[in-house]
């Protein structure tokens, strides 16, 4: 569907349930209530994925760190969030297997009081996965450690211990997500802000918005909207209603990216506890290494910037594990992310790292619904509780029940582990970029592949393996808007390199010119807005 069809279907239809917000839980929620009969519309102010949702850890986990809090405290809650995330983790897997992977995680340990304490926690890990895990976890001798993770220093190493989990490319399973809802039936459309809301006799009855693409303005009428906006929950909140007291403390969760010659490819190290008891990852992604997170409360803003402290925080930390210490000069990108953390009332004054990582769902006296915290992996039981609680408290009529749990989303259905073989064949492709479009779009990659044929086969970056196709078809068929739609979220190169993404702005806007009819005000304004991004942060 066409951006422009999806806002003439907002502006002219009656919806049951509209969502405000396009990041993991809105479009989880979307994709959910469209394939249960509903008619379903969703609006997102920037882009899919814009926010929180394209810059998480990119690992589908239950959470070790909640495990250990659950025992330490006896805390149901903390458990009870590891054993439903576990669940999910092979749902999330089954469901996108071109986006996901399993991969090793090693603890390396310096006591042997350390070795058993963290077997013995991953042990009971896996044993609360059940017949949903996706490995066992072993002890590593001192020698067997320092073969699989190289990088590691071998000062003092006693062995490690090593357990799995699943990773993802955190961008596109949001664009997949909402791909799939589209497919499903729902409206929807980004670059679209609620600036206000329809009320009827003190009822919520609709929203208004602002197309920013369309630079026009309009009214969407639904029988319940619901408000999934992660970290700016409160900012939605109390556009309803301005005396509504804060629920989130937001948190920033910083990452870094180095070369990848620092992690072996399907191998990363788990560090449990850093001085000020906070725990970090060092994982291999994408031909990188990806290095997070911290953990500090943030205000929610719109594009958040990672600072140089928070920088040096991880390098110091991280370095302390590795035969050669990491300098500020290694960092080829960074990225900060707002964890929307419910706190209810009390909201003001704890500590971010000790808040429970569950979600909640609640209602305001004119009837907006709002679903908020939770994580990543957990996205799809967030959806299905949001819409299972509109069917029980609103009195909505579901046509069919829920189905995301063994629904393939769009790309996966005929994905095949080995179908870059079959793209190097037909079409020449060096082996990096037919792996990376095998991942990327799944059974759809063959469609981009065949855009070559227009003379678009080059890489935008050397190095890197996303090529020119790429751009024309996020444009056509993944509502890319702008510049930063293609180099942060539809490809990762901003992501994993600012400076190789800069160097590409030019032949981006060019392409997307040519598909969306921009004039020269608009190119001068994409190229210097990428440009202004990519220098200060994504």
């Amino acid at each position: 569907m066409l951006r422009a069809d999806a806002v003439e279907r907002l502006k002219t239809s009656a919806f049951d349930i509209l969502v405000i917000g396009g990041g993991a839980t809105g479009t989880g929620i979307a994709l959910d209530a469209a394939t249960r009969g509903f008619r379903v519309g969703l609006v997102e102010r920037y882009d899919f994925g814009s926010g929180t949702s394209s810059r998480s850890t990119k690992l589908i986990h239950g959470g070790v760190r909640y495990l250990e809090q659950a025992f330490k405290k006896l805390d149901r809650a903390q458990y009870n969030l590891v054993r439903h995330a576990l669940a999910e983790r092979a749902i999330f897997m089954k469901i996108a297997p071109h986006l996901s992977r399993r991969i090793t995680l090693l603890a390396p340990t310096y006591t042997r009081g350390e070795e058993l304490y963290y077997w013995l926690g991953l042990k009971i890990y896996d044993m609360l996965a059940g017949k949903r895990g996706i490995g066992s976890t072993r002890l590593h001798s001192r020698a067997a450690a320092l073969a699989e993770f190289p990088a590691l220093s071998a000062a003092k190493l006693k062995g490690a211990v090593a357990y799995y989990e699943g990773q993802f490319d955190d961008a596109r399973m949001n664009i997949a997500l909402a791909l799939t809802a589209e497919r499903a039936g729902a409206a929807i459309v980004n670059y679209t802000q609620v600036v206000g809301f329809v009320k009827e006799g003190g009822s919520i009855g609709g929203v208004q918005v602002r197309d920013t693409i369309g630079d026009a303005a309009f009214e969407i009428h639904a029988r319940v909207v619901i408000n999934a906006t992660g970290p700016f929950t409160d900012v939605i909140r109390q556009l309803d209603d301005p005396a509504a007291q804060p629920v989130l403390q937001t948190s920033s969760g910083v990452h870094i990216v180095v070369s990848g010659e620092l992690c072996p490819p399907d191998t990363g190290m788990f560090i449990p506890k850093t001085d000020d008891g906070r725990v970090l990852f060092l994982l291999p992604w994408m031909g990188k290494t990806l290095i997070g997170t911290t953990d500090e409360p943030a205000e929610p803003v719109d594009h958040p910037i990672a600072g140089e402290a928070d920088l040096a925080y991880l390098i110091k930390h991280v370095s302390r594990y590795l035969e050669r210490p990491l300098t500020r000069g290694d960092v080829l990108a960074a990225w900060s992310g707002l964890r929307p953390l419910f706190a209810g009332k009390h909201a003001a004054g704890r500590g971010t790292a000790k808040l429970v990582r569950d979600h909640v769902i609640f209602e305001s006296p004119s009837g907006l619904v709002t679903v908020t915290g939770g994580k990543w992996t957990t996205y799809r039981q967030m959806a299905s509780d949001a819409v299972d609680h509109l069917v029980r408290e609103r009195g909505l009529v579901e046509k069919s029940p829920c189905i995301t749990a063994t629904l393939r989303l769009v790309g996966g259905d005929g994905y095949r582990s080995d179908g870059a073989r079959e793209l190097v064949q037909k079409f020449g492709f060096d082996r990096d970029i037919a792996e990376h479009l095998n991942h990327a779009y799944g059974d759809r990659a063959e469609s981009v592949a065949a855009l070559t044929a227009q003379g678009l086969g080059k890489r935008l970056s050397d190095g890197y393996p996303y090529i020119e196709a790429e751009v024309v078809w996020a444009a056509r068929e993944e509502r890319a808007e702008s510049v930063m739609d293609v180099l942060a979220r539809r490809t990762r190169l901003a992501f994993l390199d600012r400076a190789g993404a800069t160097h590409c702005i030019e032949r981006v806007v060019e392409l997307l010119a040519g598909v969306l009819e921009w004039d020269a005000t608009r190119r001068k304004r994409e190229h210097g807005e990428a440009r202004a991004r990519l220098s200060n942060g994504l």
